[in-house]
This record gives structure tokens, C-alpha cells and sequence, in this order.
């Protein structure tokens, strides 16, 4: 880490920056630490190059990639500010050497070494590659070794896989000698140019030199394209096994779920990142990290069972049993309790004298750590909320008392995962295949082979699911008749990636792809319908309600669902609405909900008139997600990096109609994510997960 110089800056949001990790042509990377002591790299664009809106909008890629991706072999985003000022991201700090150094100061690792490097790699990208993105610039330097084995951290030039590989001037594609022959070319890249630097980096982990050499860049890359890999260093028993990886033609090089089963590392193997010359190295970052986020006056509180917990186990007869030492409640450990139906019937409404005004109510359960840190779907259906389980797959935790309910490791949940019925929900795995179960019990009902690589929406009528392919394509898979309706393309034009959003309406599919056009499909053939092209600067889900589709943007629009002919439009209040203009909207009653210019305002939903702006607090920066409607409330996810959730009353006519009541926000930054279902609004942060009351 580097002193500060002339112009760096002292304190990016919550973050206190303490010194310099590295620096390139678009920005640097800072270490820096919030007021908890947490520390995180934060990534910065230089302030010369702020207002190119080129630069800004791969900035924003860049965050909104990283945060796509919940593989624990990745660094995970912990904060990002992608609009105004200095636009930064932070990430977890990863403690821990580099492949690049760790070889320059140690030399190649072993056999076993390298097997278990493969392996964690390879699994990793498996994980990227299933949310619809390649990384492009696998590389020594953008390996990081920890004592839970090694990470993969900066996706700046991550794309999804059907981009082509986009340059600018004296910009070159990927770090030369581990970028893949079609990125120099400037050809289709896809999941296989990530195996081909992962051959390139298994040379270098193996042999202490690299795949591709010359003396310029030119050079190395005319022997990407037309040399062969030197592999002569490279130990003999792993020669056959990477030799695949580099493979000219993209359709030779094995699949990640291959390299992971030829290269079988043997058990133990993993042991290397916490013992020997390496495993020390990791210690001493690991120490030096340590003394850096022990602040003063720093306490940590003991974790307790809530009161709320400890008088309901007493009331139910509960004792504490010691088991091997320790003491274990009996209500963590016990099988399936109240009877289903008891599960899923809605909450309580609080009464006006079991809440205060600017006092969040207490917690109906949680917070617990139940999810991947890097989770950011929530989906209630029936008696359970689902979330992407801490250790991978798919997890439920019942509504009434957050409880693990059932797990199902094979669901790969960013491929995300929708409510079918009011009992069935959809979801999807590794190979495509579409799956429905049971939300209850976790019982698969069916399942359709689609290459899906993402789900969209499911129809109203649950007869439909629809799906973007592997192929680009969306397809509509049947629940009855299970098979694959229809495959279409998209509108010409028009670019559908794992960032799109969709809303299903009778005979309708409404999309929003990542640079905010939408887009219409007839659900019966998947024939394009209408679409309005460049409206929102970024995906906004849709909202449909009878014949209407409402859509945000640099105008909020009423669109005729059948024609996409507009009803009526809302203007935005904002100087530039093709970046801060309305987000995605809610039907609420006789209104539409959403965020305009950074405030909550209420429409009509017949005529687009302003039914009145719901103040907000000074210093908050809402961001452009749906607002959840529960009850008598409507919930707000503060943007940015702030740290909470807001209910306002939303119950024209009443005392607290348009009011804000409370803010949620525990010591913890964001991004947070909220749904409701059944009078309980569910939140999440961090894999942290609570559920709150409302009125």
C-alpha cells in the first residue's frame, strides 16, 4: 500500500481512505475503512475523465456486472456511487497476495498446488458464466490468494457474453498473453475466452513464466493468435490438462465443469492457502489487515437470542440443552412446528398504539445471517421467503419466524427465481433447465430442458415462464403441456442481456433491457409487438395492471398494453431525466408509486396526474428499485450508499397518509433489497435478513 498523494482523496461515502492499492488508465483503487472498522478496496474514476459519459456508463456497467455475480470466488460489491462527483466502487478487501506475487516471491506451486488452483478458478467461472457474463481479463494480478482460497477481483471489462470486444483508442482488449485470439481479433467472446486465460494463468501458476512471450505487445499478441503456448516448463502430468484450455478455436476449449474434473485435486490439497511458504503469506496480510480495522474504543457486542424469541420458546415449554460444551436453543434445532396454514396467513397489523412515529417498529424476527453477501433477490410465496443460501443454492426460511425451512443446492439462484402460483415458485440450475417446486416443502414438481440462462417473468395465468436462453433468445416454456413454446429475438436494434427486466400481462411480455428500451412480445408466437426505444437509462421493471403497462424513465408513461400506444405521460422534474429521471413504478389503489429525481411522488392512474409529492428526508438518496406496498405503507430503498429503508403511510384520507414514519437502518451500509407478501415486509442486507410489521 502507497502514502496518499497531492489530490487523492480523504473520505470517499462512509469510507476513510488510508492509502493506495494500485492505479491505471481510468482510475485508482484505495483502501479505505467505514466507521465500523470494515475495510474495502475502493475503485474511483479519475477526475479528469468524471464527465466523459462514455467512461461514466462503463463505470456503471462495471458495478452493476460485479453485483450481478454472487459466486463467493469473487470479490463482493459492498457500496458503489456511480452518478455525480467522483464516481467510486467499493468492494470487500480481500486479504491476501496476488497469484502474481505470491510466484514472483515464491516461485510455481506444485502439482496439488496447481490442481486446486484450477479447480477454485474454474468453479468460480462456472458461476460467472451462469448469470450471463464473461470476465474477459482473467489474469495473475486479478487473482487474489486468501486463507478460503483464491478470488477473482475487477470485472472493468467484464461484458455479457453475446458483446463484442469493444475498444477505445490505445485501449487494448484484455492484458496481453491471457487474452483470448477472438478478443484480439475483435470476434464474438464468450464463456470459453475465460478458459483460455485460465490456461494461460494455470501455465504461469505452474511454471513461473508466461503462456505467450515477446518484446512488445504486438509480438505476444501475434503468438496468441498464431504461436504456440510454452509450455516446457509446465510439469509433464499437467501439460494435457491445460494444454485444452488454450485451444485456438473457442469450440475446443473444454467447459469449466471439465477443467474442474480433470484437474481433481487430491484431498488436502486445498490446505495450501493456510499452510506452508504460501498459507504464511496470506497470515501475515491477513495480520497487518487485522491491526488496521481494530479501531479504538471498538466493542463487539454478544450475539443473544431477541426477547421476542427467548419469551416464545419459554411459552412453548423450550429449555436450553448443553451439547459438546456449548449451548444450543432448542427452537434452532427442532423439525417442522406449526401446521402450514398456520405458517402462511398474513401478520398482524400494528394498531396506531403499537407503533411511534420516527421509531421503527420492533423486528418480527431477525436479523440473521442467512444469505450469500452478495444476495439481492427476495421472493415470499406462501409460509416462506427464499434467498441464495450462504453456501450456495437456494434457501427458505419461514415467514413467521425466519427459520430454515429446506434448501436446495441444485437451483442456481442467479439465474433468479419467480413466483409461479400461490403455492409454486420457478427457478432454474446450472445446465438450463427450468424447474418448478413446491415453496412449502421444496419439492420439485417438474422440470424443462430451455438453455436458460435467466429467468424474466411468469404468466399471470401461470401457464407460461418466460426465460432469456444461452442463445440470447427468450423463450416461453409451457407448465402444462412441458416443453418450449416459442424462441424469439429480440426487436432489431435491440440488445436483451441478463440485466433486463420483465413483466407478464394476458397475452403480453414487456421488457426492459439494460440500456432502458422496452420492448413487447406476443406470448402466443413471440412475435414483436410494439417497443419504444432509449426511453430510461437503465433496465426498469415494468408495472401491468389490466390493459395498461406502466413504464419509467425520462417520462413516466401509461402505454396501451396491446398497441403500446401512450395513455398519458408524467414529466419528470428533473434537469437530466436521462439519468435521474422516474424509476420503475408499483400500482397502488387508484395511483402509481415511484421515484422521481431522487423523491416519491404519487399519480393517478386513470389521467398521469401528480396526486402529490411524499417528502423525504434530507441526505437520502432513494434509489430507482419498485417501492414495496404493504398494509397502509409503501417502503423505500435508500440508493447509493446509504444505509436503510423508509415506510411512508400510504392511506389517502388518514392522519399518516404521505408521511414518512420510520427508517430502518441498523449499523450497516448498503445496497439494500425489500419485498412483502402476507403484511410483512422483508429486508435485505449483507445476507443479512429481517423481517418487520406494518400498519
Amino acid at each position: 500500500m502507497q502514502p496518499l498523494g497531492f489530490g487523492d482523496p480523504i473520505r470517499l461515502g462512509p469510507y476513510r481512505i488510508a492509502g493506495v492499492l494500485g492505479e491505471g488508465g481510468m482510475g485508482k483503487v484505495y483502501v479505505g475503512h467505514d466507521s465500523s472498522g470494515r475495510l474495502a478496496a475502493v475503485k474511483v474514476l479519475r477526475p479528469e475523465l468524471a464527465h466523459d459519459r462514455d467512461l461514466a456508463r462503463r463505470f456503471l456497467r462495471e458495478a452493476q456486472t460485479a453485483q450481478a455475480v454472487t459466486s463467493s470466488g469473487v470479490a463482493r460489491v459492498v457500496g458503489s456511487q456511480t452518478e455525480g462527483g467522483r464516481p467510486w466502487i467499493a468492494t470487500e478487501y480481500l486479504s491476501g497476495p496476488t497469484l502474481e506475487q505470491a510466484i514472483t516471491e515464491h516461485g510455481p506451486l506444485d502439482d496439488a498446488g496447481v490442481r486446486a488452483l484450477a479447480g477454485a478458478l474454474a468453479s468460480t467461472l462456472r458461476e460467472i458464466h451462469a448469470v450471463g457474463l464473461v470476465h474477459r481479463d482473467l489474469k495473475p494480478a486479478n487473482i487474489v490468494l486468501t486463507s478460503s482460497g483464491p478470488r477473482i477481483i475487477d470485472f472493468g471489462i467484464a461484458r455479457p457474453e453475446h458483446g463484442l470486444t469493444l475498444t477505445t483508442t490505445g485501449q487494448a482488449p484484455a492484458t496481453p498473453g491471457y487474452g483470448a485470439p477472438e478478443q484480439i481479433l475483435g470476434q464474438r467472446v464468450g464463456p470459453s475466452a475465460d478458459v483460455f486465460s485460465l490456461g494461460a494463468v494455470l501455465v504461469y501458476a505452474a511454471s513461473g513464466r508466461q503462456a505467450y512471450g515477446g518484446t512488445h505487445v504486438a509480438a505476444v499478441q501475434y503468438e496468441v493468435v498464431h504461436g504456440s503456448p510454452a509450455l516446457q516448463d509446465v510439469p509433464q502430468a499437467l501439460r494435457p490438462l491445460i494444454a485444452p484450455c488454450l485451444a485456438k478455436e473457442a469450440a475446443h476449449r473444454p467447459h469449466p465443469s471439465a477443467v474442474i474434473q480433470a484437474f481433481a485435486a487430491p484431498r488436502g490439497a486445498n490446505r495450501l492457502w493456510r499452510s506452508g511458504v504460501v498459507g504464511r503469506q496470506i497470515k501475515e496480510y491477513e495480520t497487518r489487515a487485522q491491526r488496521f480495522t481494530t479501531l479504538p474504543n471498538t466493542v463487539v457486542p454478544e450475539a443473544r437470542p431477541s426477547r421476542r424469541r427467548l419469551l416464545a420458546s419459554f411459552a412453548a415449554g423450550g429449555a436450553v440443552l448443553a451439547v459438546g460444551g456449548g449451548a444450543t436453543a432448542w427452537w434452532l434445532n427442532r423439525g417442522p412446528g406449526l401446521p402450514e396454514a398456520a405458517d402462511a396467513a398474513p401478520a398482524k397489523l400494528l394498531t396506531p398504539d403499537e407503533y411511534e412515529r420516527g421509531a421503527p417498529p420492533t423486528p418480527l424476527w431477525g436479523p440473521l445471517k442467512a444469505a450469500a453477501p452478495s444476495a439481492s433477490v427476495l421472493l415470499p410465496v406462501r409460509d416462506v421467503v427464499m434467498v441464495a443460501g450462504l453456501s450456495g443454492g437456494l434457501t427458505a426460511h419461514r415467514v413467521t419466524d425466519g427459520r430454515q425451512k429446506w434448501k436446495l443446492p441444485q437451483v442456481s439462484p442467479s439465474a433468479g427465481f419467480l413466483r409461479l402460483t400461490a403455492g409454486e415458485f420457478v427457478a432454474a440450475d446450472a445446465d438450463g433447465n427450468v424447474l418448478a417446486f413446491d415453496a412449502s416443502t421444496g419439492e420439485q414438481k417438474w422440470s424443462v430442458p430451455a438453455s436458460a440462462r435467466r429467468l424474466l417473468a411468469t404468466a399471470p395465468d401461470a401457464e407460461l415462464v418466460y426465460v432469456l436462453t444461452k442463445d440470447d433468445e427468450v423463450a416461453a416454456v409451457g407448465t402444462e403441456d412441458r416443453e418450449v413454446r416459442w424462441t424469439a429475438g429480440a426487436p432489431a436494434g435491440v440488445v436483451v442481456d441478463p440485466a433486463s427486466v420483465a413483466a407478464a400481462a394476458p397475452g403480453r411480455l414487456v421488457v426492459c433491457t439494460a440500456d432502458g428500451s422496452y420492448f413487447a412480445l406476443d406470448s402466443a408466437n413471440g412475435e414483436a409487438a410494439w417497443q419504444l426505444g432509449g426511453h430510461a437509462g437503465t433496465a426498469l421493471t415494468p408495472a401491468v395492471e389490466g390493459r395498461f403497462v406502466y413504464v419509467g424513465g425520462k417520462s413516466l408513461l401509461a402505454l396501451d398494453l396491446e398497441t403500446g400506444d401512450e395513455v398519458w405521460s408524467a414529466s419528470s422534474q428533473s434537469l437530466n431525466p436521462d439519468q435521474d429521471g422516474w424509476g420503475s413504478p408499483v400500482t397502488t389503489d387508484d395511483h402509481i408509486a415511484a421515484i422521481d429525481d431522487g423523491r416519491l411522488y404519487r399519480v393517478d392512474k386513470a389521467s398521469g396526474t401528480d396526486s402529490g409529492l411524499i417528502s423525504w428526508p434530507d441526505g437520502t438518496v432513494p434509489s430507482r428499485t419498485p417501492p414495496v406496498v404493504q398494509g397502509h405503507t409503501l417502503w423505500i430503498v435508500e440508493g447509493g450508499t446509504s444505509s436503510g429503508v423508509s415506510a411512508f403511510g400510504n392511506n389517502p384520507g388518514s392522519e399518516s397518509d404521505g408521511d414518512l414514519m420510520w427508517t430502518y437502518e441498523p449499523d450497516s451500509e448498503g445496497p439494500w433489497h425489500a419485498a412483502g407478501a402476507g403484511n410483512r415486509v422483508f429486508l435485505l442486507n449483507r445476507g443479512s435478513l429481517v423481517a418487520l410489521p406494518v400498519f
